[in-house]
C-alpha cells in the first residue's frame, strides 16, 4: 500500500483560490476516500488503500474537522546531548564542506556548541541551530578570505557571540 507523506499541514489556510483543508477532509476520510476524483486530472482515484502521515509544528491551527480525522502522535523534541551530537557529528561537518572550509579553519569545543544551543538554539528541532552554525561557518569563511594565513577559529562563548549577538 501507498504513503503519502503531508508535511507541515498546519500551515494550510484558505485563500481566494480555496480551501486546502476542504480537499484534505475529503482524501482523509475513510468513508469518502474510495470514490475521490481528481478534478485536475478529471479521474477518479481510490484512496482507501493509502497511509498518509501529516506532520506538524503546532497542532492548534489544524482545522478541527480536519484533525479529527487524524491519530495525533506526539514526539519530544531533541535533548542538549542529542542535539549536541548531531552538530558534532552531521550539521558542523555539512557546514565546513558547504562553505568551503576545512577542519582545520575551524575548531567547535563542547563548550561552544553547548552554548549554540542554549542561547540560540532552543526549538525542538535542529534547524534554527543548523542556521546558527551557517552564520559562524560565514563568518569563518569570510575572515579566511581576507587572511588566508589566519590560524583555526575556535568558536567559543565569546566568539558565538561576537557572531550572533547576545542570546535572547
Amino acid at each position: 500500500s501507498p504513503v503519502i507523506m503531508l508535511d507541515e499541514i498546519d500551515k494550510i489556510n484558505a485563500s481566494f483560490h480555496g480551501d486546502p483543508s476542504s480537499a484534505l477532509l475529503e482524501v482523509l476520510d475513510p468513508e469518502q476516500n474510495c470514490t475521490f476524483h481528481d478534478h485536475y486530472l478529471d479521474l477518479a482515484f481510490d484512496l482507501s488503500k493509502v497511509r498518509f502521515i501529516a506532520t506538524a509544528n503546532v497542532p492548534d491551527t489544524i482545522p478541527g474537522p480536519l484533525l479529527d480525522r487524524m491519530e495525533v502522535i506526539r514526539l519530544s523534541g531533541y535533548i542538549m546531548q542529542e542535539k549536541h551530537q548531531i552538530a558534532k557529528r552531521h550539521l558542523i561537518p555539512k557546514q565546513i564542506e558547504a562553505h568551503g572550509l576545512k577542519k582545520q579553519d575551524i575548531a567547535f569545543p563542547v563548550a561552544g556548541i553547548r552554548h549554540l544551543i542554549d542561547g540560540y538554539a532552543r526549538e525542538a528541532g535542529v534547524r534554527g541551530l543548523e542556521k546558527c552554525l551557517r552564520t559562524c561557518m560565514r563568518k569563518v569563511a569570510a575572515q579566511k578570505a581576507e587572511h588566508p594565513k589566519a590560524e583555526r577559529v575556535t568558536v567559543t562563548k565569546k566568539i558565538v557571540e561576537e557572531y550572533l549577538g547576545r542570546p535572547a
